[in-house]
C-alpha cells in the first residue's frame, strides 16, 4: 500500500490551490501523478471516505478532503464508522485499530 502517496495527494489538495483546481477539473489526471494502488485510486475518486480511513489516511487530512467533496461533518464521521464495518479495521497509520471489526467503534 502507498499510504504516503495517498496522504501526500490529500495534503496537496488541502494546501495547494493549483492541485485543488486541477483535481476539480480532472481528478483522474491528478491521481495519476501519485503512486497509488488501484484500491486507493478507486477510494479517492468515488470518494469513499470510509475506505480511505480504513486504508490509514489521517483524519486531520481526510476531513479536509471530505469538505472539498461537500460531505457534511456528521456524515463524514458516519462514513468512517461505516468504513470500519464494511472494510474491517484500519490497516495502517496512526489510526490502526486493535479491536476486531465486530467490536464497537468509538465515536
Amino acid at each position: 500500500m502507498s499510504l504516503y502517496a495517498l496522504s501526500k495527494l490529500l495534503f496537496d489538495l488541502n494546501r495547494n490551490e493549483a492541485v485543488k483546481t486541477a483535481f476539480k477539473a480532472d481528478p483522474r489526471e491528478v491521481a495519476a501523478g501519485y503512486s497509488l494502488t488501484e484500491e486507493e485510486r478507486g477510494a479517492l475518486l468515488t470518494p469513499d471516505i470510509g475506505l480511505l480511513y480504513v486504508l490509514g489516511v489521517n483524519g486531520q487530512i481526510l476531513m479536509h478532503f471530505a469538505a472539498l467533496c461537500g460531505i457534511e461533518w456528521s456524515d463524514y464521521l458516519q462514513r468512517m464508522r461505516d468504513g470500519v464495518k464494511t472494510h474491517g479495521p484500519v490497516r495502517a497509520g496512526i489510526y490502526a485499530l486493535t479491536t476486531s471489526p465486530d467490536e464497537k467503534v468509538a465515536g
